[in-house]
C-alpha cells in the first residue's frame, strides 16, 4: 500500500497536493475570465457622442447587434477592420433598425446609411460599399444620424473607455 494511505498521511504530500490544486485553480479562474468589453465614445464636431463597444473580433464582426431588442439612445457598436476597404455590412438578425455610419482612415464621415431594416430571412440586403475605403464602420439606434444632423465629411474623434 503507498505511504500516502498507511495510517498517518504524509504532510509533505498532502500539503503538495494542496498547493497544487490552488495553484491550477487560480490558473483556471486568471486565464478563463471573460475578456472585457471595450468602448470607444465616438464623438462628433457638433458635441454628440455615442459610446460605441468595439467589434474588433471575428464573432463580433460577425454578428455585431444582432439578437439585441433594443439600442440605447447614443449607444452603438463600432466595427474596426483590419484594412481600409470597400467594407460592407448587414443587418442579418437583427431586431431593430440601425443607422449606419462608415468612417475612413482618417476618421471622416464617408458615407451613411439611415433607418437600415433588421433581417431575419434570406437573402438580407447589403449596405455598401461606401464611395470610398473605410476602416470603421459605426451602427447607432434607428434616428441618430437625422436627429444629431451627423454629414459627410465630419472629422470625428476616438476615446477609448475601459
Amino acid at each position: 500500500m503507498p505511504l500516502f494511505f498507511q495510517g498517518q498521511p504524509n504532510k509533505k504530500r498532502l500539503l503538495f497536493l494542496i498547493l497544487m490544486s490552488l495553484l491550477l485553480i487560480s490558473g483556471a479562474l486568471l486565464f478563463n475570465r471573460p475578456e472585457q468589453t471595450k468602448v470607444i465614445h465616438v464623438s462628433f464636431p457638433n458635441k454628440h457622442v455615442v459610446k460605441a463597444e468595439v467589434a474588433d473580433t471575428p464573432e463580433k464582426l460577425l454578428f455585431g447587434l444582432a439578437f439585441r431588442d433594443h439600442i440605447p439612445v447614443d449607444e452603438g457598436m463600432l466595427y474596426i477592420f483590419g484594412e481600409s476597404s470597400a467594407h460592407q455590412v448587414w443587418t442579418k438578425e437583427f431586431r431593430v433598425p440601425v443607422d449606419i455610419i462608415w468612417v475612413d482612415e482618417s476618421k471622416k464621415v464617408v458615407f451613411i446609411v439611415e433607418s437600415a431594416p433588421p433581417c431575419s430571412g434570406d437573402p438580407c440586403p447589403w449596405y455598401g460599399p461606401p464611395p470610398q475605403n473605410a476602416r470603421y464602420v459605426l451602427e447607432t439606434n434607428d434616428g441618430f444620424v437625422k436627429n444629431s444632423d451627423i454629414e459627410l465629411g465630419m472629422q470625428l474623434k476616438f476615446i477609448l473607455r475601459m
